[in-house]
């Protein structure tokens, strides 16, 4: 029998062969697993292939091996993958936002191993350059390859590019590259990203951005970690500002990343980069390709790529040294994850930050009441831009009091604000009608029984999306045809879409405004992200007279001729019962109506509604964000809810609605560790939508004070129960939704 070799040092960097490590795969197992270090040894954190059962798996080396197992039957590290070692710092933010959302080390190594291929050999493309001979025939397009190589010195290009370049087909390079006038080379796919250089000269800034950029620019020389909340009103030049940032870290060599919360808004923030630091940046999101992917995480980790900008998931990247992190729109809901790892990247970014001494800013027109109180208690610095930039002021905002409007029951547009689009149309300026609401319409109806056409794997009702010709469900994503027959009662032709959505609203639009260009904007319009970049570039260019769209238009778009917003319906968001329902509405209003009048005049906002004196209603009508935030903050603390109590959702689901109802029962009965902190629990009780993909829920909700260490008291709650194999188990720490 081998002999065993002696227990290595916790703290040691590199693993001789034949040592034990201890490696985190990616497979849902609960624990580390022992191999053996390869031949030529391994880092600590170095990516490797390892064998479970007959398969190959990836994982990670995280320290020594325990040694607890027979040394003769430990089985081997296959290979370290040709890519630069996890870092210290990554492997504690994993572990540490594991702790604090309650998941599983393997799931959180899932999000730092997002890239495809990287076990692969390093892939190659195919290059062009000028080659050493004239070619014994030359055509005019022959002579255009040879005259844009002879432009570009020694630089190279991709078949692509230089057929584009010189306006000729492929086949008239490969041509050339026969008769050796061209050279065709192999190089690697996965190349540096282009410098940015800082030096660059910026836009001129008025005094108080020129201040604010100041501010952030000596935090993050500092090289210390803080968290700066940069607040501005929309249009104030909060991305200026937090660019010059961007500027300073890069100086200083260290990387920097940049979070936006919609694909959408990437195509116009790249060119300001680009404008900004002459190239483009990285970027990683699920509209790149997997090429683009890959590219992005290895660069990235050996420092070949300066800026990422990207989604939620860009903060699990391998930086090399992390300086900056930018969390634009820092209260969009987006940054939650509600599925798999449940996290908040903006609360992750905070925490990241401080483990790799970088920079925090949150920048946002209508910050989350999280930040607002954060910047209140002291714990982050407050910059405020009060001013729009350049010559744009604050739109005109008012109400139309649905109440004294009398509209047929198919439209919802009001005489008073489809006169004010008239005038916008007819004066060559755009506008901008918003409803929160994708598809036609939100309920089909049969008028002869009643009945709602639901999802039958859902408890929610089919939306109309008459472009597609489908119902839809927005919970599962099942989809069928638009019936004919009522599945309830069979009566034919008797039903009928209930309610406007975006289409709907595109619909009654082209019948008011027959000669205006209209452009609907929806997430779900469009097959591809690039698809809908193409689409809001040209809208900020001028190709529509009239913007229909879903609050994917609120979102940091610059439309230079916008000057009108109407919003159909201002009331929607302040339904139900969702403790930030006015927070959400009173943010996504007032970022809509700043859409209008971005440049040189000044804009409109009309919102149309039924409570015109609801407090949310008022404040934004007013514009006075201080007070709402003051009186909302007042509710929140007077509950001890966030941000001033701690909340966390468990979620169960099965296919059988006993075993759920049965397992949140013995859990509401065992709440002895969460009544030693003084927590209280809430349910079980059905979830609002009680049925998704065929899964019932119940949800059971855990309330605390700010301070008490509640991941410790779930922990020891949940351990009490044994979670039968068809029931899923999902702990949601400091929930945004309540679905």
């Amino acid at each position: 029998m081998a002999q065993t070799p002696s227990p290595s040092d916790a703290a040691q960097e590199f693993f001789d062969e034949g040592q034990l490590v201890g490696v985190w795969t990616t497979q849902p197992l609960g624990r580390m697993l022992d191999y053996k270090a390869p031949e030529g040894g391994c880092w600590l954190g170095a990516f490797v292939e390892v064998p479970l059962g007959p398969r190959k798996v990836m994982g990670v080396v995280w320290g020594p091996g325990k040694g607890d197992y027979d040394y003769a039957k430990i089985r081997k590290v296959i290979r370290c993958l040709d890519v630069p070692a996890m870092r210290a710092e990554l492997r504690e933010f994993l572990e540490k936002a594991g702790a604090y959302t309650l998941t599983d080390m393997e799931s959180m190594l899932r999000l730092g191993v997002r890239a495809p291929g990287l076990g692969d050999p390093p892939s190659m493309r195919k290059i062009y350059r000028k080659g050493d001979t004239e070619p014994d025939r030359m055509t005019e397009a022959r002579g255009r390859v040879l005259d844009a190589l002879e432009e570009y010195g020694d630089l190279s290009f991709t078949l692509k590019e230089l057929s584009e370049a010189a306006g000729v087909t492929s086949s008239v390079v490969k041509g050339l590259v026969k008769l050796g006038a061209v050279r065709e080379e192999d190089t690697p796919r996965d190349l540096p990203f282009a410098r940015l250089d800082p030096e660059l000269p910026s836009k001129d800034l008025a005094q108080d951005q020129a201040q604010a950029a100041d501010i952030l620019k000596a935090g993050v020389a500092s090289g210390a970690y803080a968290t700066t909340l940069l607040r501005g009103v929309t249009g104030s030049g909060k991305t200026e500002v937090y660019l010059e940032a961007v500027a300073e870290c890069l100086r200083k060599g260290r990387q920097a990343l940049v979070l936006l919360p919609e694909i959408a808004l990437t195509a116009e923030f790249l060119t300001r980069v680009q404008a900004r630091f002459g190239a483009k940046p990285a970027e990683w999101h699920s509209g790149v390709t997997m090429t683009e992917r890959r590219r992005a995480w290895k660069m990235v980790g050996q420092g070949g790529a300066q800026l990422v900008v990207g989604a939620r998931s860009a903060l699990f990247l391998p930086f090399r040294d992390l300086g900056l992190i930018v969390v634009d729109e820092e209260h969009d809901t987006s940054y939650k994850q509600e599925d798999g790892v449940l996290y908040n990247a903006r609360d992750m970014t905070v925490l990241r930050a401080s483990i790799c001494s970088a920079q925090v800013i949150l920048a946002s027109a209508t910050p989350s009441l999280e930040s607002w109180a954060n910047a209140e208690a002291g714990k982050y610095t407050r910059l405020d831009l009060t001013s729009r930039f350049g010559d744009a002021v604050m739109p005109d905002m008012r109400a139309i009091d649905m109440r004294d409007v009398k509209l047929p029951s198919n439209r919802w547009i009001s005489p008073q604000l489809q006169a004010e689009v008239e005038a916008r149309v007819a004066s060559g300026e755009q506008a901008l009608l918003f409803i929160n609401r994708r598809g036609y319409a939100p309920v089909t109806i049969c008028r002869a029984c009643g009945h709602q056409i639901g999802c039958d794997h859902c408890d929610a009702r089919m939306v109309e999306h008459r472009f597609q010709k489908r119902l839809v469900c927005h919970q599962c994503g099942e989809s069928k045809p638009i019936p004919e027959i009522c599945p309830s009662c069979e009566a034919e032709d008797r039903l009928a879409a209930v309610g406007p959505g975006v289409e709907r609203l595109g619909e009654e639009a082209a019948e008011l405004f027959p000669g205006a260009r209209i452009a609907t904007l929806s997430s779900d319009m469009y097959g591809s992200a690039r698809a809908l970049k193409a689409e809001i570039e040209g809208i900020a260019a001028g190709a529509a007279d009239i913007i229909i769209g879903t609050q994917l238009v609120a979102k940091g778009h610059n439309f230079p001729l916008l000057t009108l917003v109407g919003v159909i319906d201002a009331d929607l968001g302040l339904q139900g019962s969702d403790l930030r329902a006015a927070e959400r509405t009173f943010q996504l209003m007032r970022q809509v109506a700043g859409r209008a009048g971005r440049s040189s005049k000044r804009g409109t906002a009309l919102m149309q509604t039924y409570q015109p004196e609801h407090p949310v209603i008022r404040a934004i009508l007013a514009g006075d964000e201080n007070s709402f935030w003051t009186a909302e903050a007042a509710e929140r603390r007077a509950a001890s809810v966030p941000p001033y109590g701690r909340m966390a959702g468990i979620i169960l689901s099965s296919p059988d609605v006993q075993d759920v109802f049965d397992l949140g029962a013995e859990l509401a009965r065992r709440d002895g560790p969460l009544r030693e902190i003084g927590a209280q629990v809430f349910g079980p009780a059905p979830a609002p939508i009680a049925r998704v993909r065929g899964r019932h829920r119940v949800r059971l909700l855990v309330k605390a004070d700010k301070n008490v260490p509640l991941q410790r008291a779930l922990a020891k709650w949940i351990r009490q129960v044994r979670v039968p194999s068809q029931v899923r188990l999902s702990v949601d720490i400091d929930p945004q939704s309540f679905y």
